[in-house]
C-alpha cells in the first residue's frame, strides 16, 4: 500500500501503559506536566492519561489534565482507559472531566471465555451496552481489542465476529494490541491486511509492545499495510519490554514513508529528557534518537567523510531533533575529530601540533578515559607548552610498583645532557620513591643540588567536566627562587612525574 503523505495519528500512552513500566509512578503534577508537553510542544494528537478506577492518585491527575485540556480546548484529544463494567468506568471518567473512553474489550477467545467466563455472545452484549451508556453521556469510545493478536492467530472467527457486530455502533477507532509483543513484521502484515481489507472503512490503530525487540519493526509493517494511527510512549516505556518509542516512529513514519505527523522533531530530545527525569528511567547512551551518544562520530576516518561532502551522514541529522554532531576523542578519533572540536573551541594548530595533540589523545584512549571537549584546551597548553626537542632531561623509563607490607618501589632510567643515569629506591608513596630515585641521580652521581617540593596539589583541571585527566600542580624552591610547574595526565602519579621533569628542565 502506498502511504506517502499519508496522514498518520499519534497515540501517546505514555501516562497510561507508560507508567505501567516497572518503578514508575508519576505524581499528579507531572503527569499534568507531560500531557502538556506531548499535547503542546510535541504536538501529539492524543494521550491516553490513565486507567479508570486504579487509585485516588490516578483521580486527582485525571481530574487536573482534563480541567487544563477543556481550559484549551484540548479535551477531545485526551482519552481514558475504561473497562466494561456497566456505569463504573463511565461513572469515573465522567467525574474526572473525560470525553473519551478506550473501551477495554476481549480480542481473544481464550481471554473472553478463560478469564471473563463468558460466551462470545455474552461479552458482545455487555460491550454494547457499555458503548450505548457512553454515548448517551455524549462520551466517545473507542474500542481496544486486548490480546488481538493472540486472537488473529488462534481464533480469527471469533475476531472478525466481535468487529462485524461492533462496526455500525459508533465507534471511533478501533485499536489492535500486540498486547503481548507476540508479533513480527510478517504476521503484522498479514493479520492487518485482512482486517484493512475486510473493514476499509473503518480506523485502525496499531499498539506494539517491545517484547521481541520488535515494536518499531511491527509499526513499520502495520502503517505499510494501512494503519492510521499508531501509538507510542516516550521513551519507550509501558509494561515489561515497552512501547513502540515516540522519536524513532516519526523518523521512520518520515524518513521511509514520507507520511504527515503533527510531531514537532525538535522537541523530542527535550521532551525525552524531561520525561527520563520524572519516570527515573536512564535513557541508554545509543538509544535511536535521543541518547547521548548517537550523533557522536568515534571513527576519525567519520569525522573526516563528514567534512568531504557529508559521506558519513544519513537522514537524521542532529539538527531535526534540536542536537548538534559531536566528534568524540579517544583513541580511534584521529586528527579529523581533533580539529572539529578545536575548530568548535575558535583554536587552529600547525600540522605538527596536531601529531602531538593526536598521539596524546591516542594515549589517553589507550588507558580506557574518556577525553572531553572541555580537556582539549589544557592537552594542547600541555603537549605544546611543555615538549620540546631542546629537553636537557629525557626520562627514558621508569618503574614504580606497590605490594601490600612492602614499600612503593621506583626505579628510573634518566637521561641529562647526553648521559644516561639509573637509580632504584623505596619511599612513602609511588611518587615519593619516584623522586628519591632522581634526588639520589642528582647528589649522589651529578653531585648537584635538587630542588625542595614545598608544596603538591591535584585538581581537575579548571573547566573540565571529566574524570579523564587530573592536573597536578607542584611548587618548587631552588637556592633562593619559588616556581611552579604543572602536568595532565589520567594517572596522578605520571602525572606528578612529568610536572617533575619540567621542574628539572627549568634547572638545567
Amino acid at each position: 500500500m502506498d502511504v506517502s503523505k499519508k496522514r498518520i495519528e499519534i497515540m501517546d500512552t505514555t501516562l497510561r501503559d507508560g507508567e505501567q513500566t516497572s518503578g514508575v509512578s508519576f505524581l499528579p503534577h507531572e503527569k499534568l506536566q507531560i500531557a502538556r508537553l506531548l499535547l503542546v510542544e510535541l504536538c501529539v494528537d492524543r494521550v491516553e492519561i490513565a486507567s479508570a478506577r486504579v487509585s485516588e492518585g490516578e483521580f486527582e491527575a485525571a481530574q487536573s489534565i482534563c480541567r487544563w485540556a477543556k481550559k484549551h480546548d484540548m479535551l477531545d484529544r485526551v482519552e481514558i482507559l475504561g473497562f466494561v463494567d456497566g456505569d463504573k468506568s463511565l461513572d469515573w471518567i465522567e467525574e474526572v472531566g473525560g470525553r473519551v473512553v478506550n473501551l477495554l474489550m476481549k480480542g481473544s477467545y481464550r481471554h473472553c471465555t478463560e478469564q471473563l467466563k463468558k460466551t462470545p455472545e455474552e461479552h458482545l452484549v455487555d460491550v454494547k451496552a457499555s458503548i450505548a451508556k457512553a454515548h448517551q453521556r455524549n462520551i466517545d469510545v473507542n474500542i481496544y481489542l486486548e490480546d488481538w493478536s493472540n486472537g488473529m492467530k488462534d481464533s480469527p472467527d471469533y475476531v472478525l465476529a466481535m468487529v462485524d457486530a461492533l462496526r455500525d455502533c459508533g465507534v471511533k477507532r478501533f485499536m489492535l494490541p500486540d498486547t503481548l509483543g507476540v508479533l513480527n513484521p510478517m504476521t503484522v502484515i498479514d493479520y492487518f491486511s485482512l482486517m484493512v481489507e475486510r473493514y476499509p472503512e473503518l480506523h485502525f490503530d496499531f499498539h506494539g509492545h517491545n517484547d521481541y525487540d520488535l515494536a518499531v519493526s511491527n509499526v513499520f509493517a502495520a502503517v505499510r499495510c494501512g494503519a492510521k494511527g499508531l501509538h507510542t510512549s516516550v521513551n519507550g516505556l509501558g509494561e515489561r519490554a515497552g512501547n513502540a518509542p515516540i522519536a524513532s516512529v516519526q523518523a521512520i513514519l518520515k524518513d521511509h514513508f514520507h507520511a504527515v505527523t503533527n510531531i514537532h522533531e525538535d522537541k523530542l530530545n527535550e521532551v525525552s529528557h524531561i520525561v527520563e527525569s520524572y519516570s527515573g528511567i536512564a535513557i541508554p547512551p545509543n538509544k535511536p534518537i535521543v541518547g547521548n551518544s548517537v550523533f557522536t562520530q568515534v571513527a576519525g576516518v567519520h569525522a573526516d567523510g563528514d567534512n568531504k561532502n557529508g559521506l558519513y551522514q544519513n537522514e537524521l541529522l542532529p539538527e531535526r531533533f534540536g542536537r548538534k554532531r559531536e566528534y568524540a576523542l579517544g583513541k580511534s578519533s584521529g586528527k579529523a575529530n581533533i580539529r572539529k572540536n578545536l575548530e568548535e573551541l575558535g583554536l587552529e594548530l600547525s600540522e605538527e601540533a596536531m601529531k602531538k595533540v593526536t598521539a596524546r589523545i591516542i594515549e589517553l584512549g589507550d588507558k580506557k578515559e574518556l577525553v572531553t571537549q572541555e580537556d582539549l584546551p589544557y592537552i594542547v597548553n600541555d603537549v605544546l607548552k611543555h615538549t620540546t626537542i631542546d629537553d636537557k632531561v629525557k626520562l627514558k623509563s621508569y618503574m614504580v610498583s606497590t605490594a601490600y607490607g612492602l614499600k612503593p618501589l621506583a626505579s628510573v632510567q634518566l637521561e641529562v645532557n647526553g648521559e644516561i643515569y639509573e637509580e632504584t629506591a623505596t619511599g612513602d608513596g609511588q611518587y615519593d620513591a619516584f623522586v628519591r630515585c632522581i634526588r639520589h641521580i642528582y647528589k649522589n652521581k651529578l653531585g648537584r643540588d635538587f630542588p625542595w617540593l614545598a608544596n603538591y596539589n591535584v585538581s581537575i583541571p579548571p573547566g573540565g567536566r571529566t574524570d579523564a585527566l587530573v592536573q597536578t600542580n607542584i611548587e618548587w624552591e631552588y637556592g633562593s627562587k619559588s616556581f611552579r610547574t604543572h602536568a595532565l595526565d589520567a594517572d596522578q602519579t605520571e602525572a606528578a612525574i612529568k610536572a617533575t621533569i619540567k621542574m628539572l628542565n627549568i634547572i638545567e
